[in-house]
């Protein structure tokens, strides 16, 4: 019989994590390593997941291989698989944390900012899935880990591609999970509250709807990039074996109030 600890145990696996340079795809990675993981980075921004992977290799001596890679390019989706099987020959968690925001009202949302973040968020979850998927179903396993949002659930003005497109994750995390599972592939999401991160400072800047957005959590604070990367953790491991179409939402109460 497993022991608690082992049944949290990454060790031996390979995660790729999409937006892994920073934010809440750092707080995952970190996660993930420290429970055993090796790990694939990708991301557009070289520094930034250089930085990672050094703090995660000095930290816990796991192998990190890092990728720039847009994304959101639909044709870029297919080597990154590739590297990453070239690389480590197999992946066992995928996830698919990649994002950004456009804040605008309503009526001023162009067709090229509703493109790139659909693109950016919903695009590439499904494709890379896929690509990623494929591989997982030739092993019989895998755990993929989407990023939904409070936005997949609820309304919040000014961004409004954001929510369709966390609440086409939402939507696409369920369907996964129906027509994977022959292939004993588990697909869930987590989905964040407010967390300070460099994507979400610009909400937190504004005194009145920092305060308004405090006022609304019932643990009366705003959650951490380790919050999300714990939770993460729990789906990937064999503790999460038997769950699979899940949305988490980690948001200190918000969904509850």
């Amino acid at each position: 019989m497993s022991s608690y600890l082992e049944i949290f145990s990454l060790q031996g696996q390979v995660s790729l994590v999409t937006g892994g340079g920073r934010g809440i795809g750092r707080g995952i990675a970190k996660a993930l390593a420290g429970a055993g993981s090796d790990l694939m980075l990708v991301a557009r921004t070289k520094s930034q997941l250089e930085e990672t992977a050094q703090e995660i290799t000095t930290a816990t001596g796991q192998r990190v291989e890092i990728m720039v890679a847009d994304v959101s390019q639909v044709e870029n989706l297919e080597l990154i698989s590739t590297e990453a099987q070239k690389a480590f020959g197999h992946i066992d968690i995928l996830v698919n944390n990649a994002g950004s925001n456009i804040r605008k009202p309503f009526f001023e949302v162009t067709a090229e900012d509703y493109q790139m973040l659909m693109d950016l968020h919903l695009r590439s979850a499904y494709f890379l899935s896929q690509q990623i998927g494929k591989k997982m179903s030739q092993r019989g396993r895998g755990k993929v880990i989407n990023l939904a949002s409070l936005t997949s659930k609820i309304g919040i003005p000014d961004i409004s591609i954001y929510g369709a497109a966390k609440g086409g994750v939402f939507a696409l995390t369920k369907s996964l999970a129906v027509e994977l599972a022959p292939y004993k592939i588990n697909v869930n999401a987590v989905a964040p509250g407010y967390v300070r991160t460099a994507m979400t400072d610009p909400a937190f800047q504004d005194k009145e709807r920092y305060e308004a957005m405090l006022s609304r959590i019932p643990l009366k604070e705003f959650g951490k990039p380790e919050d999300i990367g714990n939770t993460a953790l729990f789906l990937a491991s064999p503790a999460s074996d038997y769950i699979t179409g899940e949305v988490i939402f980690i948001d200190g109460g918000w969904m509850a109030a």
